[in-house]
């Protein structure tokens, strides 16, 4: 079952790691990897890496039909979407008719389905969870997110070269840096510098 916390370690493949929470799964998933340039920080390259993202919290979707090929490349697509129209929403550019229709489409299929356990206490999502009903809550998370009253806190990291986005969730809206621990921090030191370099 789904829980409350968003974020995932995030690795370069030049060499280390942060942890980067987009505020929200299907943010999240969109960084995944990508296309083009974004290749080289793919993540799922076989049907099995899907299953296990999606088994990671907080979407805790252990696929209980093993993912399909289709199912992949569908993901892929979905990912591209969510990633186009985040990027569109943050920049205040209108968002793309495909990724609208690419999202729509995955949204329109069943998505997980919750379910309590017999004493009522806990739940966990009912059988057959499916990686394209997971798609299809992650497709729906989207849609709420830009129709919502967030979408005008999506908004990419603040840093010259990052195009990590997210929404900001927090209460002064005051977010700017994909991670304090990366972007923001290189930020302040480059300050730092700058002034050191003016008082000399």
């Amino acid at each position: 079952m789904r829980g409350n916390t968003t974020g995932r370690v995030l690795h370069d493949p030049k060499g280390g790691s942060f942890v980067f929470d987009a505020g929200a799964v299907c943010l999240d998933f969109a960084h995944t990897g990508g296309e083009g340039v974004y290749a080289v920080f793919e993540s799922l390259h076989e049907p099995a890496d899907l299953g296990a993202w999606l088994a990671e919290p907080p979407l805790d979707a252990v696929v209980t039909v093993p993912v399909t090929a289709r199912e992949l490349a569908a993901a892929k697509t979905l990912r591209q979407a969510i990633w186009d129209a985040a990027h569109a929403r943050a920049a205040g550019r209108p968002l793309s008719p495909g990724s609208v229709a690419t999202i729509n489409r995955a949204a329109a299929a069943a998505p997980l389905a919750p379910e309590l356990d017999a004493d009522g206490t806990s739940a966990a999502w009912a059988a057959p969870v499916r990686a394209a009903r997971a798609l299809s809550t992650i497709a729906r998370e989207m849609v709420d997110l830009l129709s919502g009253p967030f979408a005008g806190r999506i908004r990419e990291c603040a840093s010259d070269n990052c195009p990590l986005v997210f929404v900001d969730l927090s209460r002064p809206g005051a977010r700017r840096w994909c991670a304090m621990e990366r972007c923001g921090n290189r930020h302040k030191l480059r300050a730092m510098r700058a002034r050191r370099a003016k008082d000399a």
